[in-house]
């Protein structure tokens, strides 16, 4: 095992000193001309709403308490405490449109600091981890971008499922790096950030977990199609599960085409240093291994072509026997392009059976213990 990476040399600062509020506007009144203001003015309106929506309720409860304490009528204390609510209401609102406006200036002076760009809101992001298709209102926000050595984006994101009472808006982090060549669907499940059962909005069939030498099973759990055991191996070298055991252990990673994805479920974009500091650490540390990845080729993909690799034996073949041909065929040549075949783009997916099973056990005990 490598002694972990130490962070990236960054820039800090920007997301912890004081900012003029004249720059604050001016920022906003740009993210607006550019489209991407990253708290709509519904945002605001919700806030207030919910605001003045509970402290009515409360304002009611106390209303009845005291008119039934006291004997007195209600209509004139009601009154007043709508007033107050509504107060209330609006200066929730805002208070955290302000704080979002500050922290949204604040991360793009961070990104700026430290050779990036700043975005503060996409909607439905075209991105292919696990995540980025599920339920609906999907969003990324606070996006961090860099593009050297390669391309990086930090990022926060949600969606939602359900309806109605039964809503759930989903909170995550996410990092996401783009690589050189596709490669196949591996998903590494940390063990760390599990509770009862995996955390990842996704499972995945038994079949397709891999076991790795050395302790990196007590890390990380990893599934990749069945058929590409060997490609696994071959792309996650010791010194490769090393770094990621090292620096990454607290990471759900995955690996879908050209992409290689660190999910985590709090933000990842955020005002805290270190959390950045964490991030440019694990990041750093990976991608400085990722240059071997780019020379991984699905031979499998000569199998779906095959007048082409008849083509390629053919040239081989005859290359060999005839001396007077100009050149033999590079190594390369012989090799099928970068991509993966179809059988290795996609995990299967299985059902989860957890939630069923607690719902289940829940209501059997309670009619059980009605029974008595």
């Amino acid at each position: 095992m490598t002694a972990p990476q130490p962070a990236p040399s960054f820039d800090a600062r920007p997301l912890t000193d004081p900012v003029d509020a004249r720059a604050v506007s001016a920022f906003s009144a740009e993210l607006r001309a550019r489209g991407s203001s990253g708290f709509s003015a519904a945002s605001v309106i919700a806030v207030v709403i919910f605001g003045l929506v509970f402290v009515v309720a409360l304002i009611v409860v106390g209303a009845t308490m005291f008119s039934l304490l006291t004997d007195r009528g209600t209509s004139s204390f009601a009154g007043l405490g709508v007033i107050a609510a509504a107060a209330v209401a609006i200066t929730i609102g805002v208070v955290s449109w302000r704080r979002a406006r500050v922290a949204r200036y604040r991360l793009d002076a961070f990104a700026r600091a430290n050779g990036m760009s700043y975005e503060a809101r996409v909607s439905d992001p075209r991105l292919p981890g696990m995540l980025f298709g599920l339920g609906r209102s999907r969003e990324a926000t606070d996006l961090v971008r860099g593009t050297v050595p390669r391309f990086v984006e930090f990022g926060n994101y949600r969606y939602t499922t359900g309806s109605g009472k039964n809503s759930t808006t989903h909170h995550w982090g996410y990092v996401a790096v783009k690589l050189d060549v596709p490669l196949p669907n591996i998903v590494l499940d940390a063990k760390g950030n599990n509770g009862f059962g995996t955390n990842l909005p996704a499972s995945f069939q038994r079949e397709q977990r891999l076991s790795l030498e050395g302790d990196f099973d007590r890390y990380f759990t990893l599934y990749c199609p069945e058929g590409y055991e060997q490609d696994a191996l071959y792309l996650f070298t010791p010194d490769i599960m090393a770094r990621f055991i090292d620096n990454a252990a607290e990471l759900d990673v995955e690996i879908v085409d050209d992409w290689l994805f660190l999910y985590t479920q709090r933000k990842a974009s955020t005002l805290d240093p270190a959390t950045w500091g964490w991030l440019f650490g694990a990041v750093g540390a990976v991608i400085t291994k990722l240059d071997q990845w780019e020379r991984w080729r699905d031979e499998r993909l000569l199998q779906e072509n095959p007048t082409a690799a008849a083509s390629s034996r053919g040239y081989a073949a005859s290359s060999a026997a005839n001396p007077r041909l100009p050149f033999a065929p590079p190594a390369g040549m012989l090799s099928p392009p970068p991509g993966v075949a179809h059988e290795g783009r996609r995990l299967k997916r299985s059902f989860r059976w957890l939630p069923i099973v607690v719902v289940i056990g829940f209501a059997a005990f309670w009619i059980w213990f009605r029974s008595f």
